[in-house]
């Protein structure tokens, strides 16, 4: 067996293109408890997500976790299956936002184009998704993690998995890869829009709450980057809304375990804002470019409840940007930026590319190819 990848089937003279990979975390099959099974133990099992010893890790993850956790995860998602339409809301929206991705780019670039969807757990796999740019032609791929925010529990076992499936490839493409977006201006704007037309729909409330997904203080004591990139997120959104340092507070969701994490915690904070004086409260996650169990069940059902439990009179959940027009721009120019100097972007001649890829079919048979 050999031990690369080829491509037995190559055509020479054979059309190119760029493509860009959008990556976002995933979803289970299906909202029972043998999909959940399989997704938690791919997504509990990565290093990256948690970083305890492999043997102690192991032991616990299948000898307590995958027998308890999976079937109080599979009632979470049936509780928000289906909500946004098509099954997996995080999949859904994703689909949306690749294809909305796809005809944004085929706009700003002069030569071929094309985008593949993968999940970095779950399906379509990030081996499926390279695959699908591999038949495409594209011989120059953008790989675009939808984290805002750089984590080395999200975007880099995004490059892990990225890498891991390139080693098996014997004609590697040219690789760039987004490291982080968090203070992208156009980025932020869509925030700031999207808050605005709530307002102007449905109200100011007292006070607005960012809440970003959490990750153990460990991470950020290790030299993380991710606290201090949603900081700049949170202060960057509330200078655009004119907000002041009364009127915002930014906290962190989904802890998970006995250990400390990024603080102040989502929860704690709705319980106690009531005991402030904070009868409604808008709440938004900046750090999530699709709604997903997190933000549908954790944010707009669970911490709903422990807000209005402790007195608080509205509780106004604000969408993630999922695929909304200005942030759909903004992701591809963000696309684009990172593709400067590859001749698809601007500097394209589809005559003279044809042109050069006769000439370059028309030799490799006249040496003995067989096509």
């Amino acid at each position: 067996m050999p031990r690369f990848k080829g491509e037995p089937d190559y055509r020479h003279g054979s059309a190119e293109c760029t493509g860009v990979l959008v990556v976002n975390l995933g979803s289970p099959e299906t909202p029972t408890k043998p999909a959940l099974r399989r997704y938690l133990a791919e997504f509990l099992g990565d290093p990256r997500v948690v970083e305890i010893p492999r043997p102690v890790w192991w032991a616990l993850l299948h000898g307590l976790i995958l027998r308890t956790r999976p079937a109080r995860s599979a009632a979470a998602y049936r509780g928000v299956w289906d909500r946004l339409g098509e099954g997996a809301p995080l999949l859904a929206v994703s689909r949306r936002q690749q294809e909305g991705l796809e005809a944004r780019l085929a706009e700003r670039f002069a030569g071929p184009v094309t985008t593949a969807l993968a999940m970095r757990y779950g399906s379509p796999s990030i081996a499926d998704g390279l695959a699908e740019l591999n038949r495409a032609g594209a011989r120059r791929i953008l790989v675009l993690p939808l984290y805002p925010q750089y984590s080395g529990s999200t975007t880099a076992s995004v490059f892990d998995a990225v890498a891991d499936e390139l080693k098996t490839w014997r004609w590697v493409p040219e690789v760039r890869f987004v490291h982080h977006y968090h203070r992208d201006p156009a980025y932020i704007d869509a925030l700031a829009a999207s808050v605005r037309e709530h307002w102007a729909e449905h109200g100011r409330g007292d006070k607005l709450v960012m809440s970003f997904h959490g990750v153990p203080r460990r991470y950020l004591l290790a030299g993380d980057p991710y606290h201090c990139q949603c900081q700049a997120t949170g202060r960057l959104l509330a200078e655009a809304l004119g907000l002041g340092e009364d009127d915002w507070r930014l906290t962190f969701q989904s802890r998970f375990g006995k250990a400390e994490w990024l603080k102040p915690y989502t929860d704690a904070t709705l319980r106690a804002l009531p005991g402030e004086g904070v009868g409604t409260v808008d709440v938004v996650c900046p750090g999530f470019s699709a709604d997903c169990l997190e933000t549908l069940q954790e944010i707009d059902d669970e911490n709903r409840e422990y807000f209005l439990a402790a007195g608080g009179e509205h509780f106004r959940y604000i969408p993630a940007l999922n695929e909304r027009a200005d942030h759909l721009d903004a992701l591809a120019d963000l696309a684009a930026l990172h593709c400067q100097g590859w001749p698809e972007l601007a500097d394209w001649d589809a005559g003279a590319d044809e042109t050069e890829r006769g000439r370059v079919r028309e030799r490799a048979l006249a040496m003995g190819a067989e096509q």
